[in-house]
């Protein structure tokens, strides 16, 4: 009698741990290549020699005071953009939905800019603060205008995403109208809002680090509660699950992810929506599997977008926001074509 082997499935917890180990490996190569390209390359047996605690000053304090930092803002930002994009498609159930898409990360620059305009001399953990209640505002306002207040009452994918993209535009106008009448040398502290890590250093590493530690731990914990809420509001609360009360909890966590994360690299295009979408063709839509693979894929963006920026035509730096919105761009409107 022959035994008939039925297929396993596709997607296994071996095959996340896997490709985590392998992201991982990638991102540590890149990390360390990184450190030696720029204006002035060093080579990668000099970069060791610092990361071993030896070498010049002249390079350590090229390697570890000036690259090391942009890196790890560069790694920060990413991880959390992608963790917020992945939490709002779960939460609102819209595979358009990411920070930079439905006004999140527009209001948040918006507030930003606001706050250190008002208040020059603020001390820099009040900036996340205030860009975290700018991205709840540019949420709120793209929510509000999205919902079918009769019927359904529900939010259409492409109503969301164009929506997003108005408020967002019309937020970015206004910040641009604000740093045009800011004084010279506010404007060019926050130039990184345009989305580049240039010029990051350990005082932008560390506020943002505070957060991402606290922020990304919370969004892993909450990868049932996503799971559940992917069922639908009548199964979710057959369930036992407070749906309401979920909700407002992971969407707090993911708009807090994207307002601290534009305060370490501005808005960078993208990366909220191709991180999940990649991290779900590679270990399925589960997010306990998805949301740690999708963090290290921001991260893993975001570095290689900065890195090519700084290597492609030096002493000149390219955004990396350029890069990732290069890559992004024809996949959201190939989402938009698809959910039209």
């Amino acid at each position: 009698m022959t035994r008939v082997r039925l297929p396993g499935p596709r997607f296994t917890t071996p095959r996340a741990v896997g490709i985590l180990l392998v992201l991982a490996a990638l991102t540590l190569v890149l990390a360390v290549l990184a450190l030696g390209l720029g204006a002035v390359r060093t080579p990668p047996a000099d970069v060791w020699q610092v990361l071993l605690g030896r070498g010049d000053d002249l390079t350590r304090q090229l390697v570890l005071e000036l690259r090391a930092p942009r890196i790890v803002v560069a790694l920060l930002t990413g991880a959390m953009f992608a963790a917020s994009g992945a939490m709002m498609q779960g939460v609102i159930r819209n595979p358009l939905a990411s920070p930079d898409l439905i006004g999140v990360g527009a209001g948040a620059g918006l507030a930003a800019t606001l706050f250190l305009l008002a208040w020059p001399g603020a001390p820099a953990g009040g900036l996340p603060w205030a860009a975290l209640a700018g991205a709840w505002g540019g949420f709120g306002l793209v929510l509000l205008l999205a919902r079918e207040w009769s019927g359904s009452n529900s939010l259409h994918p492409v109503r969301l995403a164009l929506v997003g993209v108005a408020v967002a535009a019309a937020l970015g106008a206004a910040q641009q109208l604000v740093l045009v009448r800011a004084p010279d040398g506010l404007g060019a502290a926050l130039s990184f809002l345009a989305g580049t890590v240039y010029g990051a250093d350990s005082v932008r590493a560390l506020r943002v680090l505070p957060w991402a530690l606290v922020l990304l731990p919370a969004g892993i914990l909450l990868s049932r509660t996503l799971d559940i809420l992917n069922l639908g509001e009548d199964l979710a609360t057959s369930l036992g699950t407070r749906v309401a009360a979920m909700r407002l909890l992971c969407l707090s966590v993911a708009v807090a992810l994207a307002g601290a994360a534009v305060t370490g690299a501005g808005i960078l295009g993208f990366v909220g929506l191709l991180a999940p979408h990649l991290a779900r063709l590679l270990v399925g839509a589960r997010h306990g599997r998805m949301l740690p693979v999708s963090m290290l894929l921001g991260a893993l963006l975001v570095l290689a977008a900065d890195t090519l920026g700084r290597a492609l035509i030096p002493p000149i730096e390219v955004p990396a926001g350029i890069f990732t919105t290069l890559v992004g761009a024809p996949y959201f409107l190939y989402l938009l074509r698809r959910s039209a």
